[in-house]
């Protein structure tokens, strides 16, 4: 497999997975620009060989189809499913000795080798790297792949290290370039633990940054791994070669990678990180986040830089989730028993909403079905790894035929079908939500709710607009969703007091007309046209725009001991003033870059793009 990122680009072009752009290109706000052009095409990896003001050439859209990154991997990805899958069940080993000894030698060659120095590298400043900026409003530019390296204080060594992917603002802001970056990494990550115990001993946090080298490599940080599986060990597994490394100045070394940024995080220090487009499809915003003084910047002298662009899904990062899935395989189903399927959708902006399939199995004499063991499978969801980051947890257990997550409007259907909103709605109040969602309270605060459902059907869907829904004063427009579901345009939302009257005049229209017994799910909007023209709009803007606990109201609500229920859920999805702005590409730039995708351009041959 690949000793570098360079083999992987001639591998790449060689099997026409790749595009050389030779024009010079602004990397503000063009490189991305182009990116999400091609990658919404469908098209192939990038490489940007003169980007403006920097020496280096880029590469970008690496990952962006699931069939590239099948290409790359081709020759390791078997073997890496066999030793996930021995870490899952043990005994499978012991059961099949000759079938899994492979495996086993391709564990052991992945161990981390140590050398004496690292060479071809040459100290730069990290100006020299190219600075891309993304996004419009974006605080400045930033690497968007880094293997941020950091190890336990207390047990330091490669085999008690954390690698993740954690966005790195270069300029902008307060930081001092060349001197400073700002090092942001969200809730539920490894370097966390290690930065407090560092705190804990009054030390700073030595933090090494990888930017390319192998492409198991990048993949390796942003793989949610079994416990005790080290990233380094997967990252050699993952490229078929021992990950090399050696330290200089107390700072770990990837002598495969192309850059290497070393710095220290010192106590109790942060300064203002972001604005930044992030993948929920809107800007994450200036927070106070820890600083990196810069130590030293260490470069190959062909290394090129990778990146990627994230905004709205479906993005690059959509693929890569797709990828981890694939390799992980049933791993979620040995770590929670009963679960069949747990699927993040990437239309809701991933962490916001969940969709599993449990199993039932507590009371199988009971005459009524229920959810029962459904409830014990979702608090464990929630309480596992960055699942516990969802928002809305929809789950359910087969019963007559089988279902699949991933067909979104039959699976919200089967749910709606059965559901008892006297019963079935569980809520998790001031709790942890999503860095970057801006629907909750505060930073990393806002609210759960289980919607779980189980049992006969007990309602039929109407599959016809509702005409009550406009009856109520301020509310225009209504129209069918889905089987069940239900939008209908209300006035602009202006303070939750307001808000939560305007939803009891809806309630309280519904009641009086009769009920809507058909209709278990309706949704207060902004636009009915929007949240109307595609199943992705619609999942992407009722999720992210909503914080359970204070945007879930109900025709005839009541409290009974605590417990909240309802005879139709309204959720109220409207932009609130508190919410992030949403991502929107500047015209001007979109303009500029049709210069490539003209005749006689770089990338004139790339399918699918006008």
């Amino acid at each position: 497999m690949y000793r570098n990122l360079a083999e992987c680009v001639k591998d790449l072009e060689n099997n026409g997975h790749l595009a050389r752009i030779t024009e010079e290109v602004d990397p503000y706000l063009e490189m991305a620009a182009i990116h999400l052009n091609v990658h919404e095409a469908g098209g192939p990896a990038l490489l940007f060989e003169n980007v403006k003001g920097s020496d280096y050439p880029a590469l970008s859209n690496l990952f962006g189809t699931v069939e590239r990154s099948r290409f790359i991997f081709r020759r390791t990805w078997g073997r890496v499913q066999n030793v996930v899958s021995l870490r899952n069940d043990p005994m499978k080993a012991l059961k099949h000795p000759f079938q899994n000894m492979s495996s086993g030698v391709a564990a052991a060659n992945a161990l981390p080798a140590k050398k004496k120095k690292a060479p071809g590298f040459q100290e730069i400043q990290l100006s020299d790297l190219p600075f891309i900026q993304h996004w419009p409003e974006d605080g400045g530019a930033f690497i968007t792949l880094p293997q941020v390296y950091t190890e336990d204080p207390e047990k330091p060594g490669i085999m008690n290290s954390n690698l993740g992917m954690y966005r790195i603002q270069l300029d902008g802001n307060e930081y001092r370039v060349n001197e400073e970056a700002g090092l942001h990494y969200q809730i539920h990550r490894g370097i966390g633990i290690h930065q407090e115990k560092a705190t804990k001993r009054g030390e700073p946090l030595k933090v090494s940054i990888f930017i390319g080298g192998p492409p198991a490599h990048t993949l390796a940080a942003v793989m949610p791994l079994p416990e005790g599986l080290s990233e380094m060990t997967f990252a050699g597994l993952l490229a078929g070669r021992r990950f090399r490394y050696s330290y200089i100045d107390g700072f770990c070394i990837s002598h495969d990678a192309d850059f290497v940024i070393t710095g220290e995080v010192y106590p109790g220090e942060t300064k203002p990180e972001g604005p930044f487009g992030d993948h929920l499809g809107y800007y994450s915003l200036t927070h106070e986040f820890p600083v990196l003084h810069i130590h030293k910047v260490w470069a190959k002298q062909d290394g090129i830089l990778p990146f990627t662009v994230v905004g709205r899904p479906p993005q690059e990062d959509t693929s890569f989730g797709s990828i981890i899935h694939e390799m992980t395989g049933d791993a979620v189903k040995q770590e929670i028993p009963g679960v069949k399927e747990v699927h993040a959708v990437d239309a809701a902006g991933v962490h916001p909403l969940l969709f599993a399939i449990g199993s039932e199995r507590y009371i199988p004499f009971q005459e009524v079905q229920k959810p029962t063991e459904l409830l014990t499978i979702a608090n464990r969801i929630l309480g596992t790894g960055q699942l516990s980051l969802a928002k809305y947890l929809f789950i359910t257990a087969e019963q007559e035929r089988e279902l699949d997550t991933h067909q979104e409007v039959d699976f919200l259907t089967y749910i709606l079908e059965r559901i008892d909103l006297h019963r079935d709605l569980h809520f998790q109040t001031k709790t942890t939500i999503d860095t970057l969602d801006y629907s909750g309270e505060a930073l990393n605060r806002g609210s759960k709710v289980i919607i779980a459902a189980y049992g006969d059907k007990i309602r039929e869907l109407c599959s016809e607009t509702p005409s009550v829904l406009d009856q109520a004063e301020g509310f225009t427009r209504p129209a069918l969703m889905m089987p069940g579901a239900a939008v209908v345009e209300g006035p602009a939302f202006t303070d939750e007091k307001t808000a939560r009257q305007e939803c009891q005049t809806l309630a309280d229209t519904i009641q009086a007309a009769g009920g809507l017994s058909s209709f278990p799910m309706i949704i207060v909007c902004d636009d009915r046209d929007f949240f109307t023209a595609s199943l992705r709009n619609f999942l992407w803007a009722v999720f992210t725009r909503s914080n359970p606990s204070h945007d879930i109201h109900g025709v005839n609500s009541f409290y009974d001991n605590k417990h909240w229920g309802c005879d139709n859920m309204i959720i109220d999805a409207r932009i609130k003033p508190h919410h992030a702005p949403p991502l929107v590409s500047d015209p001007e730039v979109e303009k500029n870059i049709q210069r490539l995708f003209e005749k006689g351009g770089s990338l004139s041959g790339i399918k699918g793009i006008q």
